[in-house]
């Protein structure tokens, strides 16, 4: 054997090693536990043979607490990059074969690396985080690690997608990292992000919680708000993540990718003329509207668990990505909430960062009444709406369905807040409030006076919604540009995005602005 022939042995040797991570016995258990090792799951994520791996052998330099006698194959992480359809991406996966895939200075290190060269290439960054948090062995230096990776979270937001999938423990200040990125997927049963867990709760607060309870997919889904994407099992997992990715650009920089489209941009649906109900204060499902009106009836929906009464997601319109932010009349009416109204917030300003226009459908009634809402802070949450979309310069199209009153009608993309085209169905009422508010105190005392208050007070009602339970009188105003037959809004919604994809705004330059957090 040649001198060069054994050299390339040894390499593949230690290459051997590093891909075994934490041995046979650690990969069956965290078989056992329902989860697939690190590599495993870049496998599922990446094109076929795409992935390119570095810093394979990084190495520890800790010498504390037996440190120096612990062999940690690839510190517990792979790193590199590789391809998702054909599309560059840069990828971290924590290996919690590997002493628990715990972060110390290396390990940060790693993945610093892959966080710098995804900015600099302008492609998105994907971190599959399973570990069991800071390396207390090393102290201050992974804590410093930890908010290395922080800073570049943050420096990154708004220049490359940032995903983050949570694929076993995330707890402590490891929790951060993901929860500065855009978005955080959750798998069922396996996912964890908490804090302080079970045990320190109990120790401080005497409250007893499982870590599912406390910290698992469905809570940050339905509950908290944290996740945006709820998986049954990470091969779910993986799948939802392509499909986010094929509706969002590589970096700031760049359009949105645009599909060919076997949906006719010319479609006529005629079911939606029926869709709106008759009586007023009927609910209905508004992912009716938005299926008829996207290709294929596409639509993947964000935060799909949380604050429901809001539906935000994506699809496209003739090929073309739109981020769709819709109210739902099934859940509260439809009203704006403090939910709600972060939840679109976040989800507009995410748009707008990335070039994909925005499609506002309008069905609310206002914001939602209560001693609760107002001293959690509606005002400073309902802000936030406002703020996003007054700042966004993509293009923005609304459609009123029906109900658009009061304060709800200017925070949901009115012309006023930078609109572009405002479209309505012929069913939309735009008034300062609802028909019995409103009569209630235009004619009190009129009513109070009557001889028979209750037929008065009826017909002052159905008098104010032929007045103002239509869009005509904002159509003469020039806040409505077209009134629609139902049937007919996907081809006006195509030819309104086809009309603004050239559209640019400059702003006054400065550092930031100062949304109400």
């Amino acid at each position: 054997m040649t001198v060069i022939e054994e050299k390339i042995r040894e390499l593949r040797q230690k290459q051997e090693r590093v891909i075994q991570g934490g041995g046979e016995k650690q990969i069956k258990k965290q078989h056992r536990a329902g989860k697939l090792t690190a590599r495993e799951r870049l496998e599922l994520l990446l094109d076929e043979g795409s992935f390119v791996e570095l810093d394979q052998f990084a190495a520890h330099r800790c010498i504390y607490f037996g440190m120096s006698e612990v062999e940690a194959p690839g510190e517990g992480v792979v790193t590199g990059y590789g391809t998702v359809a054909g599309r560059l991406v840069y990828v971290f996966s924590q290996d919690f074969t590997v002493i628990g895939g715990s972060l110390g200075e290396t390990h940060a290190a790693k993945i610093c690396k892959v966080m710098d060269l995804a900015v600099k290439s302008g492609a998105p960054l994907i971190g599959i985080n399973d570990s069991g948090g800071a390396r207390i062995q090393e102290g201050v230096d992974a804590l410093n690690g930890y908010g290395e990776i922080f800073k570049r979270n943050t420096l990154a937001s708004g220049l490359i997608p940032q995903l983050s999938l949570i694929m076993g423990p995330c707890a402590g200040g490891a929790v951060y990292s993901p929860a500065l990125t855009d978005y955080v997927f959750m798998v069922k049963e396996t996912s964890k992000m908490f804090i302080t867990g079970p045990q320190v709760i109990k120790a401080v607060t005497g409250e007893e919680i499982s870590p599912e309870v406390l910290g698992g997919a469905e809570t940050h889904n339905w509950i908290s708000g944290v996740a945006h994407f709820f998986a049954e099992n990470e091969e779910h997992c993986f799948k939802l993540v392509k499909q986010l990715l094929s509706y969002l650009p590589q970096n700031n920089m760049e359009d949105p990718p645009r599909l060919p489209c076997n949906d006719p941009p010319g479609r006529i649906s005629p079911h939606l003329t029926g869709v709106i109900p008759t009586e007023p204060n009927k609910p209905y499902d508004v992912r009716d509207v938005i299926n008829s009106l996207l290709d294929n009836g596409e639509f993947l929906e964000v935060h799909a668990f949380y604050a429901t009464n809001m539906v935000v997601g994506y699809g496209r319109l003739n090929g073309r990505p739109v981020g769709v932010i819709a109210n739902q009349p099934n859940v509260l009416a439809g009203c704006l909430d403090i939910n709600a109204s972060d939840k679109a917030a976040r989800f507009i300003r995410f748009c707008n960062a990335f070039n994909i226009p925005l499609l506002t459908l309008v069905d609310t009634p206002g914001y939602l009444p209560g001693v609760k809402q107002e001293h959690e802070g509606i005002i400073r949450h309902g802000a936030k709406l406002l703020y996003a979309y007054s700042e966004a310069s993509v293009p923005k199209i609304t459609l009123i369905l029906r109900k658009a009153y009061g304060g709800a009608y200017l925070a949901m993309c009115a012309r006023a807040l930078g609109a572009d085209e405002v479209l309505a169905w012929p069913t939309a009422e735009i008034a300062v409030m609802g028909p019995e508010g409103a009569v209630n105190i235009i004619f009190n005392k009129e009513i109070e006076k009557a001889a028979n208050p209750v037929e008065v007070r009826a017909d002052k009602i159905a008098g104010y919604r032929r007045q103002f339970a239509n869009p005509y009188v904002a159509a003469s105003r020039g806040l409505v540009d077209r009134i629609l037959d139902p049937q007919e809004t996907r081809p006006a919604l195509i030819q309104s995005l086809e009309s603004l994809v050239g559209k640019r705004e400059s702003r006054p330059g400065r550092k930031n602005g100062n949304i109400p957090l």
